[in-house]
């Protein structure tokens, strides 16, 4: 198969390998995306997000769709309650439409920025199986197809176990301790009423004994839950998840003694899938390699507990984009000016998002999270 040339190329047709097309275009500037996904069709991009203002709403307005990201926007989806594993509130805060974190569906936001590249721009079915230096900073990428592309500016937005990584760095991800049960509850209101009404219309975290339940309500009115435990790696292979039944009875057992209505995000849903949660170093760089960058998980995958992956993975994107147009026929200084922000961002965040799981799944994470909770909402009465 022949080989084809591109000047911008970017691995991975996520929020954030999106974002950079999206902001490259609006400065003019082509690129390719290369998804392994073989349509947008091809599988749901559920969850909710929460766009901070000072990140991933940032990049929207980079992008120039900040207007078509308010119409996305779940009125009602920063509402957030915390229970205690005996199915009593202790913090509930309404949504009055004045916060700086909307929620609004993965899945809108991902085709909100793919409606607004030009067509032919996302290569769909282009999974990345290779990736090496050429010299003079020209890279080839081969895929699973056969198919093989050079490039002058490799963009790695190809996530946890990224293949362009390992043109810059040793770094893998490493198993953080805690493992996940990913459930959904679909048509909610009708057919889970005791789910909606202890989830509400945002956001949902149930904490205590070293565990939790977080959940949202999804803008189609199903609940999205994830249930977790500190588990070994080896702990979801014990489980046999191709049967529903099975797999809710082995993470049901974890939670014995909590309240019904809280197991029932388990036992009453409709799909169950397992997830191990891991994470690359805390203050993860990499020597200036040319050519060649990453953004996003492949270059800072954290845990999820904090919010900021999407957020981040977003502004990387914009940023680094915004770094090439500022640069024009200067891909090193571009570069060089995109990771001398990149790192010291990520390290910040990867460090909160690691302490908040310590403390989420600590021996005192309920009260600890009441307390923090308690402090945000004394200081936004107060200021």
């Amino acid at each position: 198969m022949s080989t084809s040339h591109f000047p911008v190329a970017i691995i991975g047709g996520g929020l954030g390998g999106l974002t950079a097309a999206r902001v490259l275009h609006v400065h003019g500037i082509a690129s390719a995306v290369f998804e392994r996904e073989a349509s947008p069709e091809a599988r749901t991009q559920g969850g909710m997000l929460d766009i901070h203002e000072a990140s991933g709403q940032r990049a929207v307005r980079a992008a120039g769709l900040y207007e078509e990201f308010r119409a996305l926007v779940h009125k009602g989806g920063e509402e957030m309650r915390l229970y205690g594993p005996d199915g009593v509130v202790r913090v509930a805060e309404e949504d009055d439409g004045t916060g700086e974190r909307p929620e609004v569906d993965r899945g809108q936001l991902r085709d909100m920025l793919r409606d607004s590249l030009p067509e032919g721009t996302i290569h769909w079915g282009r999974k990345a199986t290779g990736a090496r230096a050429l010299g003079s900073g020209r890279h080839e990428v081969t895929f699973s197809d056969g198919s093989v592309i050079t490039t002058d500016l490799l963009i790695g937005a190809d996530g946890a176990w990224s293949r362009v990584r390992q043109l810059v760095s040793e770094a893998r991800p490493a198993y953080t301790g805690v493992s996940l049960a990913e459930t959904d509850l679909f048509d909610a209101d009708a057919r889970h009423p005791r789910g909606a009404a202890l989830v509400g219309n945002g956001f949902f975290m149930a904490l205590g004994d070293e565990r939790g339940i977080l959940a949202h309500r999804e803008s189609d009115g199903s609940l999205h839950a994830y249930t977790a435990l500190k588990a070994d790696e080896g702990w979801i292979d014990t489980v046999d998840f191709t049967d529903p039944a099975a797999a809710k009875a082995a993470v049901l057992a974890r939670f014995e003694g909590w309240d019904e209505g809280l197991r029932g995000l388990v036992a009453d849903a409709d799909e169950i899938t397992p997830r191990r949660i891991h994470a690359l170093p805390v203050g993860h760089r990499w020597e200036r390699v040319p050519g060649v960058t990453l953004l996003g998980d492949a270059a800072h995958v954290m845990p999820p507990f904090a919010g900021e992956g999407a957020n981040l993975a977003m502004l990387d994107g914009a940023q680094l984009a915004q770094a090439v147009a500022a640069h024009p026929g200067d891909t090193e200084a571009a570069l060089l000016a995109y990771e001398k922000e990149l790192f010291p961002r990520s390290e910040e965040t990867a460090r909160d998002s690691a302490e908040s799981l310590t403390t989420m799944f600590g021996p005192r994470g309920l009260e600890e999270m009441v307390t923090f909770f308690t402090s945000v909402a004394n200081n936004q009465d107060h200021s």
